[in-house]
């Protein structure tokens, strides 16, 4: 699986994002979940599907670029392919040492920007630290561990180890990037509106954020004509999200609220097929990630 991902990594983007539209395509033809979904999802936005539809080549491209995005030449930058909208409030907050908390939801390439945001900023402020799933399957994990790390991008798991490692990280001043809007386990998030439904959704950015008085920054990675993409960011300050004196339910309210605003900027490249309805899946006996880590 190394060598086969080596070796696709070597082809054209454009070629393995057009070979992704056919794949993400052929999964919308053949399972009726992804499409059941999907169609759920971006009715309670209110979209419709001329808004939508594609959503389905997006969700395919990021197929198609993993091998790029984790197996290419350590001396090609993503870089290269993007550009960067205006950061100097993210500098600033850095240079201040002041931790910097970048929202990405799962809109445009998220793979490709956490790669851009480690380029950006680590020459000058070090790595940046992520958490991670560990995957289920073995061959996936390895995958994992040997390519999705690059010069100045490290991951840690979700762990109760990890997320202390990740704290520490932000009060000295570090930065990482946190995906808001897949379903914790129980116990690890709360019940709030998305879209006009409530959904169970993450508390662990918000606590995190209050631990450490973060900056957080709304980042997402734009898809553009030619492989080519945008880096984009706004300040989140204004909304109080790592207030402490706001409860963890007020604020992940106004976390999934900010999200909402953003992916109607682009809704044919947000992940729609993700199931956002489904019940939190139970952890059993092991001590959650993120609780009680201060």
């Amino acid at each position: 699986m190394h060598l086969i991902f080596r070796l696709l990594s070597l082809l054209p983007l454009q070629w393995m994002q057009g070979f992704g539209t056919l794949v993400g395509w052929l999964v919308w033809r053949m399972s009726p979940d992804y499409r059941k979904h999907f169609l759920t999802n971006t009715k309670h936005a209110g979209l419709t599907w001329s808004q939508t539809k594609g959503a389905v080549s997006s969700a395919g491209k990021m197929v198609g670029e993993i091998p790029w995005l984790w197996a290419r030449g350590a001396h090609i930058n993503a870089l290269e392919r993007a550009q960067i909208d205006d950061i100097e409030f993210i500098e600033q907050a850095l240079h201040k040492k002041r931790g910097v908390i970048f929202l990405a939801p799962h809109l445009g390439c998220w793979e490709m920007g956490a790669q851009l945001l480690a380029e950006v900023f680590g020459p000058k402020y070090g790595n940046m630290i992520a958490l991670y799933r560990p995957a289920r399957k073995v061959w996936l994990e390895n995958l994992l561990t040997r390519f999705r790390s690059r010069e100045h991008l490290k991951f840690v798991p979700t762990t109760l180890s990890g997320v202390r490692t990740l704290l520490k990280h932000l009060k000295s001043g570090g930065y990482t990037a946190i995906l808001p809007d897949q379903v914790p386990p129980k116990g690890l998030g709360v019940w709030v509106p998305f879209f006009g439904r409530d959904v169970y959704t993450m508390t662990l950015l918000p606590k995190i954020a209050q631990q450490t008085g973060a900056l957080i920054v709304l980042a997402w990675c734009e898809r553009l004509p030619g492989a080519r993409y945008r880096c984009s960011f706004i300040d989140l300050s204004e909304i109080g999200i790592g207030d402490k004196s706001l409860s963890l339910r007020e604020a992940a309210t106004r976390m999934n609220k900010a999200i909402e605003e953003l992916v109607l900027r682009a809704p044919d490249q947000y992940l729609w097929g993700y199931n956002r309805d489904k019940q939190p899946r139970d952890i059993g006996h092991t001590k959650p990630s993120g609780e009680d880590a201060k």
